[in-house]
C-alpha cells in the first residue's frame, strides 16, 4: 500500500525499487491459489527456436488481451479481478502499459494492435496533467516508451509528445541548487518536490535525454543528464565510492551505504554504459569503467562458492547491512558481460540460476549466504532473462537461451491467471498465493528478452541493437 506522506504525494511503486508485499493496494487486495509451486529444476527441455518463439508470443498475446480486455486506456491492469490500477498518481491515467508495449508489439509483428495503441496516444494521452509525477519512472517509461515507438513507426506525433513530457519533467533538473533532479514534478505547474533522491534516480536519463537531444537537435535534454551526473561523482568519496542517496539541494550523501547493483543503486552504472553505447560520450566510458573496477574491487565476496555483491560503506570500503540481495540486482551479470567483465558476469548469472533451481520463481530478496528468500514474494521482474539476453548476445552461448526458457516455463506454470499473468505473495508456498496485478513493465521487457533470443526477428539489429533499463530499443529497431 502507498505510504501517506504529508510532506508530499506518495511515491509510485518502482520497478528499480524493493515493493515489498503484493498484499498491499497496487498489487491487489485479491489472492487466488494457482498450480502447486514447484521449483523449475536444473534443466528444461528446449524445443525448436520456431517452436519456442511460437510460445512467447502466445503468452505475450494472452496477457496483452487480458490488459486490453480489462484496462484499456489506463496503466494497469489488474487480471484477476478485472480492475485497473493508475500507477503515478489515483485518478491519473497515461495508458502506461500501451506505451510500455509500442516497441515490443512491433518486434513482435502485431503492426494492428500497435497502431491502434499509437491512435489512443495522439487522441488522449496528456502530458499536462495537474499531478506530482515520479521523475525517474516517467523518463525510462514514458519518454523511453514513446521515443521507441516513434522509432518503431516513424510517427512523428510520438516523437512531438516525448518531447512535451520531457520539457514538463526538465524544471526537476533546473530548479536544481546542484542538477541533481528531484523526484517528482507537478507535470502542469513544474513545481517540485523530493530533495531525497536515490542514486539511480539521479543518473538513470542520459539514455532517453540524449537520444532526444539527438532527434531533435535541443541540447538541453543530454545536457540536463550530464550535469546530474558530475554532482554525484564529484562528490565520489576518498576510495571512489559512492552512497546510496544523496540530497538535490545540499549535494550532502544521506547514508553511507555503497550498495551496487541493488536498489537505490542499481541502474546509476547501467546508463553510464548505456549512455556511452547510445550516444558515444567517452566520459560515460571512463565513469563507467573506473565504478566497476571499485564494485569488483570492493563489493564482491565469495558465498557459498557463488559470486555475490556486498554492501559497503562507501567512505571505508568495510561491509555494512545484511548479507543481501535483490532480485532487481541479477540485471548485473548482462551489464557486466556488455562491459567486458566476462568471468564475473557469467559467475554472477549462475548465482541467480541457483536461486531458480531452488524456488519455482524467483524471490524479491535473498540471503545470499543461504539463498533463503527473505522477500517471499514475486513482482514480475524481467532482470534475469534482460541478463540471459545480454550474455547470450555477447557470448553466443545456448546455455543463457536454455536457462532463459526455464525461467520463462516456470512464470508460465506458476503465474498465469486467465486475464494474463500476475504477482505472487510467496514463492516458498506449495500452492502459490497470488496476487492482483500485471505491472507495465511486463509488456516492455519480460517477453521481449525472450522474443529477441528465439525468433531470430528481421526487424531488430542483433549487431547493433541498444535497450533502456526499461527494455526500450533506443537503437536497432528495423522498419520492415
Amino acid at each position: 500500500m502507498r505510504p501517506k506522506l504529508s510532506a508530499e504525494p506518495a511515491r509510485p511503486l518502482s520497478r528499480r525499487s524493493l515493493l515489498g508485499s503484493v498484499t498491499g493496494t497496487a498489487a491487489g487486495a485479491v489472492l487466488l491459489s494457482a498450480a502447486p509451486a514447484l521449483a523449475a529444476g536444473p534443466s528444461v527441455p528446449l524445443s525448436p527456436d520456431v517452436d519456442v518463439a511460437a510460445q512467447v508470443l502466445e503468452e505475450y498475446l494472452h496477457g496483452w488481451h487480458g490488459y486490453c480486455d480489462r484496462a484499456w486506456g489506463y496503466d494497469e491492469v489488474m487480471p484477476v479481478s478485472g480492475g485497473h490500477h493508475d500507477f503515478f498518481a489515483p485518478g491519473h491515467s497515461f495508458g502506461l502499459s500501451m506505451v510500455e508495449a509500442l516497441d515490443t508489439l512491433f518486434l513482435m509483428g502485431q503492426d494492428q494492435e500497435l497502431a491502434r495503441c499509437c491512435d489512443w496516444i495522439d487522441a488522449h494521452l496528456d502530458p499536462a496533467q495537474d499531478v506530482y509525477t515520479h521523475v525517474f519512472e516517467a523518463v525510462i517509461r514514458i519518454v523511453g516508451g514513446l521515443l521507441a515507438g516513434f522509432e518503431a513507426t516513424g510517427r512523428s506525433s510520438l516523437l512531438a509528445r516525448a518531447r512535451e513530457f520531457a520539457d514538463r519533467l526538465l524544471p526537476a533538473f533546473t530548479k536544481s541548487p546542484t542538477g541533481v533532479p528531484y523526484t517528482l514534478v507537478n507535470l502542469r505547474t513544474g513545481a517540485v518536490q523530493g530533495s531525497a533522491v536515490p542514486l539511480a534516480e539521479a543518473g538513470t536519463n542520459v539514455m532517453e535525454f540524449g537520444l532526444l537531444s539527438q532527434l531533435t537537435g535541443d541540447s538541453r535534454y543530454y545536457d540536463a543528464s550530464m550535469r546530474a551526473y558530475r554532482a554525484v561523482l564529484d562528490r565520489r568519496s576518498s576510495l571512489g565510492l559512492l552512497a546510496g542517496s544523496i540530497d538535490a539541494e545540499s549535494g550532502r550523501w544521506l547514508d553511507s551505504a555503497c550498495c551496487t547493483p541493488n536498489p537505490p543503486a542499481d541502474s546509476f552504472n547501467e546508463y553510464l554504459w548505456g549512455g556511452w553505447a547510445l550516444l558515444g560520450d567517452r566520459q560515460l566510458l571512463d565513469w563507467y569503467r573506473t565504478l566497476t573496477a571499485l564494485t569488483l574491487r570492493h563489493q564482491s565476496v565469495e558465498a557459498s562458492g557463488r559470486l555475490w555483491f556486498r554492501t559497503v560503506d562507501f567512505r571505508t570500503g568495510e561491509p555494512s547491512g545484511p548479507e543481501e540481495q535483490s532480485e532487481l540486482a541479477s540485471f548485473y551479470a548482462g551489464l557486466l558481460a556488455k562491459g567486458g567483465d566476462l568471468e564475473q558476469a557469467s559467475a554472477y548469472y549462475r548465482s541467480w540460476t541457483a536461486a531458480l533451481d531452488v524456488y519455482p520463481v524467483l524471490p524479491e530478496t535473498l540471503d545470499f549466504a543461504t539463498l533463503r528468500a527473505v522477500d517471499r514474494g514475486n513482482q514480475l521482474r524481467p532482470e534475469y532473462p534482460n541478463s540471459s539476453f545480454d550474455l547470450w548476445r555477447t557470448t553466443g552461448d545456448d546455455y543463457y537461451r536454455q536457462t532463459a526458457y526455464r525461467w520463462f516455463t516456470a512464470m508460465r506454470d506458476n503465474q498465469r491467471v486467465p486475464g494474463g499473468y500476475t504477482v505472487a505473495g510467496d514463492v516458498t508456498e506449495r500452492g502459490m498465493r497470488l496476487g492482483d496485478l500485471t505491472p507495465a513493465y511486463w509488456f516492455a521487457e519480460n517477453l521481449k528478452y525472450l522474443w529477441l533470443m528465439f525468433s531470430d526477428t528481421p526487424r531488430f539489429d542483433y549487431a547493433d541493437g541498444i535497450l533502456s533499463t526499461e527494455g526500450k530499443v533506443l537503437r536497432g529497431l528495423r522498419r520492415v
